[in-house]
């Protein structure tokens, strides 16, 4: 069966969000519909339907003379993401700690092999998108739909957040990884260390973002 094609306005908004994502469409940039319709060679209706998306989610300001304007992370806002995290996923690593199934365990180790892989590379962009993962899959571990959407939501800012961090320092890479790795041990562990470094890896990345 051949897999059905995908629709135009969802193409238009992964490539629109890619490229925010890389910096290639950076804040203050004030740009247009025709600036987008010209750039992904579309109609007008799916680049308006994929903007309309991306404001909906905080990427983007579509003003009424359908001027576009690429939105900024602010420091507030991030320090706002960041503290929702660590209320969330701090609660869920304490949940799950010392319960991860086989299956559980074998998704996070090869995520972590994937990681050490991205870093060997020096591909910051690949590390970013597997680093984010590794949060979502706790999440899915501990089999909550609710804070895996809320965490998913936010997804797309944090690897934002993530890469423009690591293009500042790439040797974060390795600090980020190992710290996974020692959140994956305490969980299978079960020694209830888990929470307490979930709470100082996401508090020292938010601090290293401001340095």
């Amino acid at each position: 069966m051949t897999p059905e094609k995908p629709l135009l306005r969802d193409v238009a908004y992964q490539e629109i969000k890619a490229r925010i994502l890389k910096g290639e469409l950076y804040p203050t940039q004030v740009l247009s519909e025709r600036f987008f319709i010209e750039l992904l060679a579309m109609s007008k209706t799916p680049i308006k339907s994929a903007l309309a998306k991306l404001e909906s989610e905080g990427f983007v300001t579509v003003t009424s003379n359908q001027g576009v304007t690429i939105r900024d992370l602010t420091v507030e806002r991030i320090v706002h993401i960041y503290d929702l995290r660590v209320a969330l996923e701090s609660y869920v690593v304490e949940r799950i700690s010392g319960k991860l199934l086989r299956e559980h365990v074998a998704k996070l180790e090869a995520n972590l092999f994937e990681s050490q892989h991205a870093i060997e590379e020096g591909d910051g962009e690949a590390f970013t998108e597997i680093d984010h993962t590794f949060h979502l899959l706790l999440c899915e571990c501990f089999g909550n739909k609710e804070i895996y959407h809320m965490l998913l939501l936010y997804n797309a800012h944090l690897q934002r957040i993530t890469l423009k961090h690591l293009q500042q320092d790439m040797t974060r890479m390795a600090h980020f990884h190992k710290e996974h790795v020692n959140v994956l041990d305490a969980l299978i562990c079960g020694d209830g260390q888990a929470r307490r470094l979930m709470v100082a890896h996401l508090e020292g990345a938010k601090r290293q973002l401001f340095l």
